[in-house]
């Protein structure tokens, strides 16, 4: 949803601070102009005219930015790194977002819906293009509703099921959802690879352009190298050894060894156009050679509140209500009410 104001007028702290900079100079520039026009006495008021008419412009919008960045501040991100988001002088809390029909400054507008009653029961507008933070203040706003109507003081704790699209699911919401006691089923992006409906999905629909892409043949896999996990050393497949970069944990917690090919190695052998996905980055100085990893052991991680969200989307024993009805909604959030009898 569009607001009443400018995308122009967004910016980090440290960009207004130099599109001020930007206008100060401008307004230097323009009061040169003023002065030689009068220094040659050419009459021309018309001229002079303008040239005031543009300082008092640049001026006033010098002195509008100004007077922001002296009684806000910079306005913080709801990642997990709180980092700096643009500000909006004209409507700080709107943000600029992309859309289907180009970028705009505006809110994310984001529903809550009764599907048993066709009722809306709570919107609210967010200045954030991501909505991961939001279920959070829409599930509370809920509450504190049906509290002040007297229709109940817990609504969650009445056999009520809260539904989401997975845009939803991150380990912050699903700690959220636990700690509340929130009968809630939002399934994750990697929900399709283990739902049987789904079996069928890729080879119905496939990606575009996929017979497209053709691998190189014959290029050589890490299982054809030579790995010993007692010394942990490597040898390729040409028989010289490979140099051991470090011992790391990959994205889902395995311990990995990391070795790498020297550049010397790498740039004279015969058989980098087989070994190598890009051989001649090992042609210049600041190239790499062959890089190849092994695992070491398996992640023994602890369960996390995401692992719980899976396990009830999974489950057979889990309400009616799957991941179909979550998507079927163009609201963002959606409370499922089943009919009783």
């Amino acid at each position: 949803m569009s607001s009443n104001a400018a995308k122009e007028w967004s910016g980090t702290f440290k960009e207004l601070e130099q599109k001020r900079d930007t206008l100060k100079r401008q307004i230097q520039h323009q009061m040169k102009r003023h002065q030689q026009q009068d220094q040659l006495e050419l009459g021309d008021d018309d001229a002079a005219e303008r040239i005031q008419q543009t300082i008092d412009t640049l001026n006033a919008a010098s002195k509008k930015i100004a007077h922001f960045l002296d009684t806000h501040e910079p306005r913080m991100g709801q990642g997990k790194k709180k980092n700096e988001v643009k500000s909006n002088i004209t409507d700080n809390p709107s943000a600029k977002m992309t859309t289907s029909k180009g970028t705009i400054q505006g809110y994310n507008g984001v529903a809550m819906v009764d599907k048993k009653h066709q009722v809306i029961i709570d919107a609210q507008a967010f200045g954030a293009g991501q909505e991961q933070h939001t279920p959070k203040p829409v599930t509370q706003s809920v509450k504190e509703t049906f509290q002040r109507l007297g229709i109940s003081q817990n609504i969650y704790a009445d056999d009520v099921i809260v539904t989401a699209d997975t845009g939803f699911a991150n380990e912050a919401n699903m700690k959220y959802l636990h700690g509340q006691g929130i009968n809630a089923c939002i399934p994750d992006n990697q929900f399709p690879s283990r739902d049987p409906k789904f079996s069928d999905q890729k080879s119905k629909y496939g990606k575009r352009h996929q017979h497209g892409k053709r691998k190189t043949p014959g290029w050589f896999a890490a299982s054809e190298f030579d790995f010993d996990p007692v010394t942990v050393s490597c040898r390729r497949p040409a028989g010289e050894s490979l140099s051991f970069r470090h011992r790391r944990c990959d994205k889902q917690g395995n311990l990995k060894a990391y070795f790498k090919g020297r550049l010397n190695q790498c740039r004279h052998c015969r058989m980098k156009y087989r070994c190598m996905r890009n051989p001649s980055s090992a042609d210049h100085r600041k190239g790499n050679g062959r890089q190849v990893s092994f695992l070491l052991g398996k992640s023994e991680r602890k369960a996390s509140y995401t692992d719980w969200m899976k396990h009830r989307v999974d489950s057979q024993k889990e309400n009616k209500y799957t991941v179909t009805e979550c998507r079927s909604w163009n609201p963002s959030l959606v409370i499922l009410v089943p009919t009783r009898g």
